[in-house]
């Protein structure tokens, strides 16, 4: 019998037919039913087992896509959060670089959104009730954002962890990375939630498979403190391709210590830089340099 022909065949009673289903974790044998299934796991359980998780590092060391563009400039946006601002109207996405040059542009006019034409908020009440009605349109982002300020309680709404982590889990159900990336540090730290770092690292996961730059590079870090060196570097390799220059120095203490092939390093070396160059611009160097400056001043 061929191996076609055993994937057409009941793994524990050998019938065939057109109702079998696939066992759900590794998909290598069928069942007619829970039955069967039952009976057969302790013949099938290392071999799924093993399957299983081939799978999933299949699914999590795959090359991520690129993030997403300025909704202004449509350079790559930086990963780092605080280097470009949600637009609380309209939940369009720009760079540091545009809010900058859009500040410098209209400082003597009223500031409007370049999308919708709203004009900024005024009030932190304000700025909590755009993103109620954000959340009501269905945008997970919006969701992200208003658990911060819940966690917080410093822009008009009550401190409250279980609404943070509510909002958070809400997103993450609508495939926000960044909200996994937030319930994966609550579970690893203990914030609002009792600690838990088996839930930790899946949430890691699913936030650097959707894309999270840092949640990648927390990943790495999480398997390297285990142990797991060859797992570490992978996710490093990802992370400093994406652009992390945190994640580039642990490849090359990685590549010094024998953990990273020639090969390896000098290609991650090359997709950072190919990565940082499609996120530079001379006016996001002028905002970087800007913001570091209203830094110093206190502003």
């Amino acid at each position: 019998m061929s191996a076609a022909d055993v994937t057409q065949c009941c793994a524990a009673c050998g019938k065939g037919g057109d109702c079998l289903k696939a066992c759900a974790a590794c998909k290598l044998v069928k069942y007619c039913n829970v039955t069967c299934q039952k009976a057969h796991r302790p013949n099938h359980k290392k071999e799924c087992k093993k399957r299983a998780a081939e799978i999933s590092d299949e699914a999590l060391f795959k090359t991520p896509p690129p993030s997403d563009d300025c909704h202004i400039c449509y350079l790559r946006l930086p990963f780092d959060q605080s280097e470009s601002r949600y637009q609380l109207c309209c939940g369009k996405i720009i760079c540091l670089g545009c809010d900058y040059g859009d500040m410098i542009a209209r400082a003597s006019t009223e500031q409007i959104c370049h999308f919708c034409r709203a004009p900024d908020a005024t009030s932190h009440e304000e700025a909590i009730e755009r993103l109620q009605k954000r959340i009501e349109a269905g945008d997970a982002i919006a969701m992200y954002h208003l658990g911060y300020e819940y966690l917080s309680g410093d822009s008009g709404v009550p401190q409250d962890s279980n609404k943070a982590l509510e909002l958070w889990h809400q997103a993450a159900k609508l495939g926000c990375a960044k909200s996994h990336t937030a319930l994966a540090h609550s579970y690893a730290q203990g914030e609002g939630v009792e600690q838990d770092d088996k839930k930790a690292k899946y949430h890691w996961e699913r936030a650097a498979t959707g894309v999270c730059v840092l949640a990648r590079h927390d990943l790495g870090a999480v398997e390297m403190n285990a142990g797991n060196m060859n797992k570490a570097m992978k996710h490093f390799m990802i992370s400093a391709g994406c652009g992390c220059d945190d994640s580039l120095k642990e490849i090359q203490n990685g590549f010094s210590h024998g953990h990273v092939t020639k090969d390896d390093y000098e290609n991650t070396l090359r997709a950072h830089k190919a990565s940082t160059d499609e996120m530079q611009s001379d006016q996001r160097d002028v905002a970087r340099r800007w913001l570091d400056e209203a830094k110093v001043r206190g502003m």
